[in-house]
């Protein structure tokens, strides 16, 4: 469903042997043509039901592309759907292609595989940011009306974007800083800093707040200081 809508699905392949990755030709052509991974490709690709099917999966991107129908509604239904739905069938089918075009990318692409790396760990540095501002709840969603629950988890977003607009702000006043005094901080670096951190954010406790002092300690743009780089040590013994 991602690349019927356009979209790329990228996940870590975790165990390879135990997915389904599919093939044109015969079992022997294709050990033929790929010895080492010949044998994990196991399943023979069905085009023709794919093909016949095809307008109709397009039409059924078309309406979550649209907002006719949500991708929940729609998996849902195929989820609950028999056997022999041809719809269901062809939709799988194509998805067993795409797992295996993918698959064969992330074995052979040592790049791509460092790049969905950066990605998941971006995802779980923000999942775990959400955790922590969530502890007071234990990371529950504790209310029973559904209104109150959209409430909770719409403060929890923007309690989120809070913080990750503030830490992006004073990640680049910090780059700033270091290349105005000759650091070299090359783009290529900061590609793959995560904004989603929490270790300068307190999370417990009662804490009192004197907005007159913090307001005097702010810059003519509005800026907190930064605070200086600790001195390590270790490096002039």
């Amino acid at each position: 469903m991602f690349d019927l809508v356009g979209k790329i699905l990228s996940p870590r392949i975790r165990d390879l042997g135990k997915i389904t990755m599919v093939r044109d030709g015969t079992p022997a052509e294709t050990g033929r043509l790929y010895p080492h991974a010949g044998p994990l490709l196991s399943a023979r690709w069905n085009e023709d039901l794919v093909a016949d099917c095809w307008s109709d999966l397009l039409r059924m991107a078309g309406s979550l592309q649209y907002g006719q129908a949500t991708a929940s509604l729609i998996v849902g239904k195929w989820s609950a759907s028999s056997r022999q739905n041809t719809l269901a069938a062809a939709l799988k089918e194509w998805g067993t292609l795409r797992r295996t075009i993918h698959a064969a990318k992330y074995l052979s692409d040592p790049a791509y595989r460092r790049k969905i790396a950066r990605q998941l760990n971006k995802g779980e540095s923000l999942h775990a940011l959400r955790r922590d501002l969530h502890y007071a709840q234990q990371g529950t969603i504790g209310k029973p009306l559904l209104a109150d629950q959209t409430e909770q988890a719409w403060c929890l977003t923007v309690l989120t974007n809070s913080v990750i607009t503030w830490v992006t702000e004073y990640y680049q006043l910090a780059v700033q800083d270091l290349r105005a005094k000759g650091r070299a901080v090359p783009d290529e670096l900061l590609a793959h800093i995560s904004p989603a951190h929490s270790e300068n954010i307190n999370f417990f406790g009662v804490i009192t707040v004197d907005v007159e002092a913090e307001l005097a300690k702010l810059d003519g743009a509005g800026w907190r200081p930064l605070r200086p780089a600790a001195l390590d040590l270790s490096r002039l013994l």
